[in-house]
């Protein structure tokens, strides 16, 4: 696959595990239309064993979206990719950076940044089988490793298996000693080696991810890049998406406020709640909206304590709403 792939990855939001789910992404799509959202990473056996529909559905308004694949098998991430394409996926990612416990006890996330040839014959595997584009995120190295030589190592062996597109989170990972969530924050960032990548190896397409604080720190860490990937910054404010298509792709934003947003994203909280779908299980994705704006400790207090309720409705949203400044009207 070449790299004009026509996905535009300017601008992604991180696939999150318990995070971005596809209530978050339809939330993100009010904000952003062209920015590239990722699922939280799927398992190959679960989408291939699994209630495939539940683990891997979304919504076509989601779009472009991409799945993120989590497994060390070629065999098995083929038919799981090849399933993921069924149902729509515009790429399909090899998650070659989680740090957790959990990851690692299957043999796959980061650890595998230590078997660079398994990792060629995964993505192999997986372009043999769709015709989408099958990209890589990665670390750059984990525990001992030297960066400087390890990602390089294993950019050269997985761009000779036919990968264009690394998304690389600036930070090594340590597997023994931190947990996630301080794999997150401790290992020190190097953006400056991310860049260095992209110099060596102009021919493919380099996304920078990890630490990055908003639309206006991406694009100067980037300038010398292909892109940039938001995490937490997207997560927990999510406003910050929604300039990304003026300030990011030169086109005109979706909404103009917050509370635009808000009623632009009630058909889709309706719809999925009269599905049976609780209303906490969407408006846990919106608490940060309203962050470090007046009323924003309202909007978040009413969602929390009434959004979890036996029986809670829209009404909780509408209560929500007018708990907020009316100067929340302004972007």
């Amino acid at each position: 696959m070449s790299v004009v792939d026509k996905i535009d990855r300017r601008l992604s939001v991180a696939p999150m595990m318990d995070w971005t789910d596809r209530h978050c992404r339809a939330f993100h799509r009010v904000l952003t239309r062209q920015t590239l959202l990722y699922t939280e990473m799927a398992v190959d056996m679960a989408v291939i064993h699994g209630n495939r529909d539940y683990l891997i559905g979304f919504d076509p308004a989601e779009q472009p979206v991409a799945l993120q694949l989590g497994g060390s098998d070629p065999a098995n991430l083929a038919k799981a990719a090849k399933i993921a394409v069924g149902y729509g996926y515009a790429e399909i990612n090899l998650n070659v950076g989680c740090p957790s416990d959990r990851v690692q006890a299957g043999r796959f996330g980061a650890c595998l940044m230590q078997e660079p040839d398994l990792v060629a014959d995964c993505v192999k595997a997986m372009q043999d089988a769709v015709d989408v584009p099958v990209t890589v995120k990665s670390r750059i190295g984990v525990d001992d490793q030297d960066p400087e030589t390890a990602l390089f190592d294993f950019v050269e062996a997985v761009a000779a298996a036919g990968v264009t597109s690394f998304t690389v989170h600036a930070r090594k990972a340590w597997l023994n000693g931190l947990s996630p969530k301080e794999n997150r924050t401790i290992p020190p960032l190097d953006y400056d080696l991310v860049r260095r990548l992209k110099r060596e190896r102009p021919e493919l397409e380099v996304i920078l991810n990890g630490g990055l604080e908003g639309l206006d720190h991406g694009l100067a860490e980037s300038a010398e890049l292909d892109g940039f990937m938001l995490g937490r910054a997207a997560y927990h404010t999510p406003w910050v998406l929604a300039e990304a298509d003026s300030k990011v792709f030169g086109g005109s934003d979706p909404v103009k406020t917050r509370i635009e947003a808000i009623d632009a994203y009630l058909p889709y909280i309706e719809r999925r709640m009269s599905e049976g779908v609780q209303l906490h299980a969407i408006t846990r994705h919106i608490l940060g909206l309203f962050h470090a704006q007046p009323g924003g400790r309202n909007w978040r207090r009413i969602l929390s304590e009434k959004g979890g309720r036996h029986g809670a409705s829209i009404d909780v949203i509408e209560e929500a709403k007018a708990a907020v400044s009316p100067r929340d009207e302004a972007a």
